[in-house]
């Protein structure tokens, strides 16, 4: 005999809008702690570089976790929240990856970072607050499942 288990709304409606969440806080503390690094009286070139990217390294290695457990969620609005939130992710990280040097040698100082991370937060923020936005609306309802 198989089990009934109830996934409540509200857990549906966390579970459509933690990728997005997560994805905000990782490029917004990520871009503070550059902006941080580059107004500090330093002779160290290379320190807003390592102190903005592991909020951003980490957040992408958990969110390979996050993404795989939420891809097969039994609300399917919870898996399209995901889905996008995870394309917006991953291709602003993967474009700047690329075209991050180009862009930086624009500059050839902490500007051109800065207009790396300006890129990256643009792309994330807005629209994952859209989507945090957008899931809040959603009529969310009670899901019972096998197990």
């Amino acid at each position: 005999m198989s089990e009934k288990h109830i996934v409540t709304a509200a857990s549906c409606l966390r579970s459509a809008r933690l990728f997005n969440y997560a994805s905000i806080v990782s490029i917004g503390l990520s871009t503070l702690l550059l902006v941080v690094a580059l107004n500090m009286n330093t002779k160290m070139s290379f320190l807003p570089f390592v102190l903005s990217v592991p909020p951003i390294m980490l957040w992408l290695a958990g969110s390979i976790f996050v993404y795989a457990a939420l891809a097969h969620h039994p609300d399917p609005r919870v898996v399209h929240y995901n889905r996008w939130a995870g394309y917006r992710y991953y291709a602003m990280v993967g474009a700047m990856v690329v075209a991050g040097q180009p862009l930086y040698g624009i500059f050839e100082d902490g500007r051109g970072m800065l207009l790396v991370w300006g890129i990256m937060a643009l792309g994330i923020i807005p629209l994952g607050l859209r989507d945090i936005l957008r899931a809040g609306k959603e009529d969310w309802k009670d899901i019972e499942v096998n197990a």
